[in-house]
């Protein structure tokens, strides 16, 4: 991954996690700065990862639907041959700014499917698969990271919460 790709990546993901922690800050003004510090980052760090990791997860879906979609096209190469590049992740980028303090979700949807959309030329050239097979390789695993990240979120802010509440007394 370039360092170009890697700025874009991060410059992202800090966007989403502002989008993410600044409504709560707006709800609780009172969070230390410290805090909201330490929430940015760890947002910052999480949405971004997810983000690199959507071109892996649709090639590993891509790989476990080729068989059964395409059994006579070649099999994929055990590493994956769909990465980010500039041009496919300034859009998700510019996604992600529009999405920063939540006015617009349903233009943030619409660029997040647009930069999946273009995802799909590349996997779909590199993998045998037909453009549909492919775009619906990229939304499963769109879809499946925001969903995992989403439960995950909400397990800590439960054990979160269950931890700072009181005992009750018998």
């Amino acid at each position: 991954m370039s360092t170009t790709v890697v700025v874009l990546l991060v410059l992202a993901g800090l966007s989403e996690s502002a989008g993410r922690v600044l409504p709560l800050v707006a709800r609780r003004p009172r969070l230390s700065p410290r805090l909201v510090a330490g929430l940015m980052v760890t947002g910052t760090v999480v949405e971004g990862t997810v983000i690199a990791l959507w071109p892996l997860a649709a090639w590993t879906v891509a790989d476990l639907v080729q068989p059964v979609v395409a059994p006579d096209a070649a099999p994929l190469p055990g590493t994956s041959g769909l990465a980010w590049t500039p041009a496919l992740v300034a859009p998700l980028l510019l996604a992600a700014v529009l999405a920063f303090p939540l006015l617009g979700p349903f233009l943030h949807i619409l660029l997040v499917a647009g930069v999946g959309a273009g995802l799909v030329g590349p996997l779909a050239a590199e993998s045998g698969l037909g453009w549909w097979t492919t775009a619906g390789c990229i939304a499963v695993a769109g879809v499946g990271l925001a969903a995992t990240v989403e439960v995950v979120r909400r397990l800590i802010a439960r054990i979160i919460a269950g931890a700072r509440e009181p005992e009750a007394i018998v």
